[in-house]
């Protein structure tokens, strides 16, 4: 499964990981830029006191693969 990784700084200078499993996978840097700093504008994010997403720091897409040891919810 491929993920669009969001990091931001908090207002507490902490990183803070805004992880999207359905984001579109055709983004380029310049829209997804342009994405995090309406999520900074809107503050939307917080936990107590702290403002999670205050500063854009990195953004990544990221393939995840499972390997599926056992899975006995198969049916048979």
């Amino acid at each position: 499964m491929k993920s669009l990784n969001l990091t931001f700084k908090t207002n507490k200078g902490k990183k803070h990981l805004l992880k999207l499993g359905y984001a579109n996978s055709n983004l380029d840097a310049k829209t997804v830029r342009q994405a995090m700093d309406l999520i900074v504008a809107a503050n939307l994010f917080e936990k107590g006191d702290e403002q999670l997403c205050v500063t854009p720091l990195a953004a990544k897409y990221v393939d995840t693969v499972d390997t599926v040891l056992f899975n006995d919810a198969t049916e048979k």
